[in-house]
């Protein structure tokens, strides 16, 4: 185009045109939903490999899915000038322990904010490095309670969808076999809790679920929560983040990864934009 053979009126039209496309192209980016993931990656192989896996998928979907992702394993970062930055708050393997820390996150939720958090996240037993000394966080908002005991070896599950009409779970089938995972049981029966949806558990099928080699660490029955929302917030918890590690021959090789699984994919990505919406909890 030979803009400077054209009349004054038609550069002057050109030139709104031009700004009024900048300043909407800078309205999109702004318009962006924000997310911020929390981890410490440290003591346990399996986790390490669960949180550098996330944050690489999470990045990755990020661009494509028009949102901003950004992780840190500073915990410092949770306090509430930073959050404010956010709509979403990721917990990839833990939780904070300070207690500023604790009422910052609980005051984020409390006033509208948004969170997802993953397996290890929701992990606490008294006595350990991790004890269950943080009863709203615990029992109040994820409804869990204390851990009780796990499968293992980590192995894969046939889930049942328990609700097909929830946003996160709309696109998923009424059963679908998930990537390999460590599965936690709870001290709480999350049934009895009036404020807790359970979205997925682990179907029948599934039994007997690990392959020990200690008795305990095979399911054979029961009722196992996966995928849960407190209704009180907006938030949603998946037990999944745990990837396999050959701890048997010292190699710590990775012998699984988490987000390899296109239908478990589209729930962890389904509830994102869940989260990310404000018309309710």
């Amino acid at each position: 185009m030979q803009i400077m053979n054209l009349p004054v009126r038609q550069i002057f039209f050109l030139f709104l045109l031009f700004c009024t496309g900048f300043s909407f192209q800078a309205q999109c980016n702004s318009s962006k939903f924000r997310v911020i993931a929390f981890y410490t990656a440290k003591n346990d192989q399996a986790h390490i490999s669960f949180v550098n896996e996330a944050n690489q998928w999470f990045s990755k979907m990020s661009a494509r899915h028009h949102f901003s992702y950004f992780a840190t394993s500073d915990w410092r970062k949770l306090n509430a000038d930073t959050l404010s930055n956010y709509q979403v708050v990721i917990f990839l393997d833990s939780r904070p322990d300070l207690p500023k820390q604790r009422k910052t996150f609980q005051n984020f939720m409390e006033n509208g904010g948004a969170f997802m958090g993953f397996h290890f996240s929701a992990f606490a037993l008294t006595p350990s490095e991790y004890p269950q000394n943080w009863d709203w966080y615990h029992n109040q908002f994820l409804g869990s309670g204390e851990y009780q005991s796990n499968t293992w070896r980590p192995t894969s599950a046939i889930l049942k969808v328990e609700d097909r009409n929830h946003p996160a779970m709309r696109h998923l089938p009424a059963k679908f076999k998930s990537q390999t995972n460590e599965w936690y049981r709870w001290k709480n029966d999350l049934r009895t809790n009036q404020d807790i949806h359970i979205l997925a558990s682990i179907d029948s099928s599934s039994f007997p679920l690990g392959n020990g080699p200690k008795s305990n660490e095979i399911w054979h029955s029961g009722y196992y929560p996966v995928v849960w929302t407190n209704t009180k917030y907006r938030m949603i918890y998946i037990n999944m983040g745990h990837n396999d590690i050959d701890y048997e021959h010292q190699t710590n090789k990775e012998l699984s990864f988490t987000f390899t699984n296109r239908t478990q994919n589209k729930l962890i990505l389904d509830a994102l934009k869940w989260l990310e919406r404000k018309e309710g909890k």
